[in-house]
């Protein structure tokens, strides 16, 4: 008997056009998308273990039924199924349907239902595989119909897929269903010729269960079709690679010992009827006993147990064993009121017929010979399309119908390159003529096109003069700055030093008062004066670098910073690199920078908060992050806060003084060493000054 433990590999029609398969691999990989983000075209996480566990269920424990009750009901836990996992549900109730509960027209449902998700396939790998299979499912359920001529053109379509993708796992899939009809229609050479290449083909699938399971029962079926055509030297040696080829993967698939029995208990029937043929009876009678005695267990494959029943019957035919005869076909009576078999129901009518002939009881013998006749004839109806059907012809004609469909499609393609042609032709002759016309014009055009480009010199001239003449102004107004804060400084350096000393000198709290206030103005004054002619200096001047140890110029900048800090009761944290790193600065300036940014950080923090200094490897260079929780910028001044004599500047958490100059400072400095500054604020929540100096400027 020709059985499969598993379905089949099937796929749909591949699209010959390839412009109209790429517009409908986009369409599908878009639709895929929209669904779900994450299908790749493989089993979700989710249902990979849903599948073992129902593939357990159908292998290892023999229960299908409950394997399809967990399927439903795992199935329906898995939120967004992948098309792979919607596919797999629904042939797994296919094969069930077909196979198992023998109800085609349920499982043709299904097929049709896979034939549908086929389509939304999200890559055109998935497509071929899924499209091929559902092709093949929908072919195996009109064949099960008795509908062969549908059933053919579905198992061509899935054979036209792997052909054109080249894909020997689906064409395998094809060539297995040929052998099948070849056999069925009694052209046993040619199907085992067929199974032959079946079997080289089925190599290109992935190497698990179900591929081993095809290939021995392909020996098997090698071996049986070389039997039937009476090759009996060929078809020993098929069956015993059959069964040499179980044995070897018995211990590779363990966990599935009950499929491994059942395809030896087919084979050993096999190698028990060909036994039959050459006479050699003991040996057919101990090989069939063990075929039924392994098949016959409740989940194995009692129907070939039944025909293997039938060829045992006929060896206490041959052997005139009338009683054993009598006994087995009473058992075998009650096993096909159980599990229905039409072979064998009309092979064990006309076993009944000769033993009561034998028994010289006519009445009786007629009687199921009448059923025997019967039911022959009815199985004659029902493959008599298919043993009509020329399967070579059939291809020949699908193959001149794709062929026609090429022609047509080719035919499309040439007239719409003719229209292109055409197109392109009107078009060109537009071109000529514009060209043509611009030629006219464009000499219209230069002279225009001089009379500007006089202009546009005498304004480049005139507005390098002025550029030179604002450039010289700068310079000039840099100069009086520079000057002017000199001479104030001076001074008010003696009013501050004069002041500090007449405070030990008042004798009252109101004229101390009054002089502190004299004494901070003027310092105040001093460090705007200072900021001023440094932030002019900056501008202008070309700093000397050296190779400066970062981390120790950090670590001595916050240090001296720590008294500051400590008196508004505040902490710095400072987190350093992991190893000794030297960059190209000028440490004076970037000192500077640290110190600035520090002691911004302390002027706008509350007392008791904490400031983090962090250094971190950043791009061949370092960051440098100073990270406060103080009242933070709002968003409508972090633009401006790097601008000189800035509107955003403001007082301190205890009202010291900021003049708006050094943060513009801070980004010459840093934009002289070829880095860059930037902050991150949220008002109220705090400021995160970063720095970027790269490890050798430029």
């Amino acid at each position: 008997m020709l059985s499969t433990p598993d379905s089949p590999v099937s796929l749909n029609k591949l699209l010959v056009n390839h412009l109209i398969w790429l517009a409908l691999a986009f369409l599908l990989i878009f639709n895929s998308c929209a669904n779900s983000v994450n299908d790749t075209g493989d089993y979700s996480r989710h249902f990979k273990t849903l599948f073992d566990t129902v593939n357990l269920y159908n292998g290892e424990r023999s229960q299908p039924q409950k394997g399809i009750q967990y399927l439903d009901s795992a199935y329906r836990t898995i939120k967004h199924p992948f098309v792979s996992d919607r596919f797999r549900f629904y042939a797994f109730h296919f094969l069930y349907n077909l196979k198992g509960l023998h109800d085609p027209k349920k499982a043709m449902l299904y097929a049709d239902t896979m034939r549908a998700v086929a389509t939304e396939s999200v890559t055109p790998d998935q497509h071929i595989k899924l499209a091929a299979e559902a092709d093949f499912a929908t072919g195996d359920t009109y064949s099960a119909l008795v509908r062969y001529d549908e059933a053919y053109r579905y198992f061509y379509k899935g054979y036209s897929i792997g052909k054109n993708a080249i894909d020997d796992a689906i064409l395998a899939e094809y060539t297995y269903r040929m052998g099948m009809i070849m056999f069925k229609q009694g052209h046993f050479r040619e199907a085992a010729n067929y199974f032959k290449i079946s079997h080289r083909q089925s190599y290109a699938y992935a190497d698990d269960f179900r591929a081993f399971y095809q290939r021995q029962e392909l020996l098997d079926n090698i071996g049986e079709s070389y039997k039937n055509s009476d090759d009996i030297d060929s078809s020993s040696l098929y069956l015993n690679k059959a069964l040499v080829y179980i044995n070897e993967n018995s211990s590779r698939f363990a966990e599935r010992a009950n499929l491994l029995e059942v395809a030896r208990g087919v084979v050993y029937g096999n190698q028990g009827d060909l036994a039959l043929l050459t006479h050699n009876y003991n040996q057919a009678h101990e090989l069939l006993k063990k075929s039924i005695a392994i098949n016959l267990k409740q989940g194995y494959d009692n129907r070939d147990a039944e025909l293997t029943e039938i060829k045992l019957a006929r060896l206490y035919l041959i052997t005139n064993k009338p009683n054993d005869l009598f006994e087995l076909l009473k058992r075998l009576r009650a096993q096909l009121d159980t599990i229905k078999n039409d072979d064998a129901e009309t092979n064990w009518n006309g076993l009944m017929s000769n033993y009561y002939l034998q028994k010289k009881d006519y009445q009786n013998s007629l009687l199921y010979l009448k059923n025997y006749s019967s039911l022959k004839d009815s199985a004659t109806k029902r493959t008599s399309s298919l043993k009509r059907t020329d399967i070579n012809q059939q291809q020949a004609n699908f193959d001149k119908e794709n062929q026609i469909e090429d022609l047509k499609s080719h035919n499309k393609l040439q007239l719409i390159y003719i229209y292109l042609a055409v197109l392109f032709s009107v078009m060109a002759v537009i071109i000529i003529f514009l060209v043509f016309r611009n030629l006219k014009r464009s000499k219209r055009d230069m002279v225009a096109i001089k009379m500007l480009n006089d202009q546009i010199k005498l304004q480049k001239t005139e507005l390098e003069n002025t550029l030179e003449e604002v450039n010289r102004g700068s310079r000039e107004k840099d100069r009086i700055l520079r000057a002017v804060a000199h001479d104030l400084r001076n001074p008010l350096g003696g009013i501050a030093s004069l002041s500090a000393s007449m405070v030990d000198d008042a004798t009252d709290e109101e004229q101390t008062e009054l002089i502190n206030l004299i004494k901070e103005t003027s310092y105040n004054s001093l460090e705007l004066i200072n900021e001023i002619l440094e932030a002019a200096n900056t501008a202008n001047m070309t700093f000397n670098k050296e190779w400066v140890e970062i981390n120790s110029l950090i670590n001595k900048s916050v240090d001296l910073l720590r008294f500051k800090a400590a008196e508004k009761d505040q902490d710095i944290m400072l987190s350093l690199l992991d190893a000794p790193t030297e960059i190209l600065i000028n440490r004076e300036k970037i000192w500077r920078v640290i110190s600035n940014l520090v002691s911004n950080a302390i002027k706008f923090s509350p007392k008791g908060a904490v400031i983090y200094v962090i250094v971190n490897q950043k791009h061949q260079g370092v960051e440098i992050c100073v990270k406060d929780y103080g009242i933070g910028i709002p968003d409508k001044l972090q633009q401006q806060v790097f601008n000189m004599f800035t509107e955003a500047k403001r007082p301190g958490t205890d009202g010291e003084k900021s003049f708006g100059l050094g943060l513009s400072i801070c980004r010459q400095i840093v934009e002289k060493h070829s880095g860059r500054i930037w902050l991150k604020s949220e008002s109220n929540n705090g400021s995160s000054f970063y720095v970027y100096l790269p490890a050798q400027a430029s």
